[in-house]
């Protein structure tokens, strides 16, 4: 997609390579926003921009060196919000991260204070456009998109919303997609290695993402040989883990011991890196992604599995409408059981079905990958650089 190019503050310079200001979470801490922060970083370096990190951190959360390089945003310091603004601005342009619940204040309020205080163009990525937000969150979005120059989302869906829900002007809004890994081999889910009966559910581990669902599926499909084999692997959600430790994921274990499919699933509770994401992937035939959520406008796990070439089973939450709409995977109800195992006995018997969408998916993948996602961002920055600065009347 084409950067739009509209009238905003410019910082005169011309480089061959960019200085961009990147304001996010960060590894070492774990959470989907860090990881596609240094996602990102990486693949804007290795199209000649010079990224300059600064990491925001709760003062009451686990203290973590900060790696070489990275700046720190201490959440409710008010000189580590200015020190921030300025480092961000020593840059051509600064790309913020925003997500609830990142940020100081009430409804992460404190991302104004550092938006208000950068000095150079500047965009903000929206990891979340809640469809019911509380009236406090829709005002606190609304002022985030009014302090910046240009404001990206990374799915149609949630450009819709923004658009339609919240006000904002078209023009104001770019859609980049999310980045994704993509895969170093191909494989073909229906060769002799990767059977289309092998199924894979990955991510954070919470309830909500629907996995009840596919093991009360699975026990309809006893009939079949080979039997289907399913792999939920990730470690539990962070916050979910803090106060209620893995009780969820015992009660998926007993549910499926109660079952009888207990030899038929794999829980693996382990954060894998991006080689080991990798292997995991290449070794599942079908990925599924069974979410209760109706109002869910992006998923990095459907991103990835696209980008690998595996077809996906999911339910119609909007990003998945959206990326399957071509033929790259199946849609099947919210919480029905009957049609997650039909759609599951499908991709287990038709071959010429489960080729026709790992194409497909195969077809999608190069525009998802980091690299050209890296691209989109350095042509929408660009275009900020080149847009004439207003003059006062």
């Amino acid at each position: 997609m084409a950067a739009p190019s509209f009238p905003v503050r410019s910082s005169g310079r011309s480089l061959p390579g960019l200085r961009i200001g990147l304001l996010s979470t960060y590894p070492p801490k774990v959470c989907g926003l860090g990881t596609f922060a240094a996602a990102l970083e990486s693949a804007l370096t290795d199209l000649d921009s010079r990224v300059s990190v600064v990491r925001v951190e709760s003062p009451t959360g686990p203290v973590t060196l900060a790696p070489a390089g990275v700046m720190t945003l201490t959440n409710g310091q008010p000189r580590s919000v200015q020190n921030a603004a300025t480092w961000l601005s020593r840059n051509d342009v600064a790309i913020v991260l925003h997500d609830f619940g990142i940020y100081g204040g009430t409804d992460g309020d404190e991302v104004l204070s550092v938006l208000e205080q950068i000095t150079v163009p500047s965009m903000v990525v929206l990891h979340a456009v809640p469809k019911a937000p509380t009236p406090r969150q829709r005002s606190v979005l609304v002022a985030v998109t009014d302090r910046v120059d240009q404001v990206v989302v990374m799915s149609q869906s949630a450009s819709a919303r923004l658009l339609d829900e919240y006000g904002v002007a078209a023009r104001r809004v770019s859609v980049i997609p999310h980045g994704a890994m993509g895969a170093t081999e191909q494989v073909l889910p229906t060769s002799s290695d990767v059977p289309a009966s092998t199924f894979l559910t990955w991510g954070f581990l919470s309830p909500g993402k629907g996995i009840e669902v596919v093991l009360d599926a699975l026990a309809e499909l006893s009939d079949l040989s080979p039997a289907p084999r399913y792999t939920v692997a990730g470690v539990t959600h962070p916050e979910l883990l803090s106060f209620q430790g893995d009780e969820y994921r015992s009660r998926l274990m007993e549910r499926s011991q109660s079952l009888g499919i207990r030899d038929l699933i794999t829980f693996e509770a382990a954060y894998r890196v991006v080689d080991s994401l990798r292997q995991l992937i290449a070794s599942c035939g079908v990925v599924i992604l069974p979410y209760e959520s109706h109002d869910q406008e992006m998923s990095a796990t459907l991103v990835e599995a696209i980008a690998a070439g595996r077809p996906v089973i999911a339910t119609p939450f909007p990003h998945a409408v959206e990326l399957l709409a071509a033929g790259a995977g199946i849609l099947v109800a919210h919480g029905d059981v009957a049609a997650m195992a039909s759609a599951m006995r499908s991709v287990m018997t038709d071959s010429g079905l489960v080729a026709a969408m790992a194409a497909e998916a195969r077809r999608m993948a190069p525009s998802l990958l980091w690299s050209s996602v890296a691209s989109l961002y350095i042509d929408l920055a660009r275009s900020l650089l080149r847009a004439p600065q207003p003059v006062a009347i």
